[in-house]
């Protein structure tokens, strides 16, 4: 079994923890099935890419679901089409089987493009926190800080 080591990610990120304490636990779970392959990186502070190896399917064979913090690439292969002929394999060594591989995302990310081209799926990803989740610079004051009930008595007067 291939062990991916995400170490030079966690070093690099803040906030994503979560999210590669459950790529790591499902790599661990999943190792009787590892199909289809896939590599995640980095690209930036705020942009990840997951690129899956599809070799034999068709865009329209493939299903990318984004939903709250889970994300979910589904391939169903199309029924072969009768032509009369009946293949007769002696090496049958490309993958042909439907396959359902889940992601889960942390928080404030969304799937920004996916895109099939020379069998590599590749789906983007974007992080991106909402204003009011920022932090915000707050103003210093120099003098004495009013108390709140001189504040009070002094509206009330």
């Amino acid at each position: 079994m291939r062990q991916i080591d995400l170490t030079p990610f966690r070093r690099s990120t803040v906030g994503f923890d979560r999210l590669f304490d459950m790529l790591e636990s499902s790599a661990r779970q999943m190792t009787t099935d590892n199909y289809p392959p896939f590599n995640l990186e980095r690209l930036a502070e705020d942009r990840y890419r997951i690129t899956l190896a599809v070799a034999g399917f068709k865009s329209d064979e493939i299903d990318v679901t984004a939903q709250q913090n889970l994300l979910t690439v589904t391939g169903r292969k199309a029924e072969a089409e009768s032509d009369g002929r009946e293949s007769a394999y002696l090496h049958l060594g490309i993958a042909n089987r439907s396959f359902e591989r889940r992601f889960e995302l942390a928080d404030f990310v969304r799937v920004e493009s996916a895109n099939l081209n020379d069998g590599l799926l590749t789906i983007d990803l974007v992080r991106e926190v909402p204003e009011t989740m920022k932090p915000k610079k707050i103003a210093v004051h120099a003098g004495e800080p009013q108390s709140a009930i001189e504040h009070r008595a002094a509206n009330a007067a």
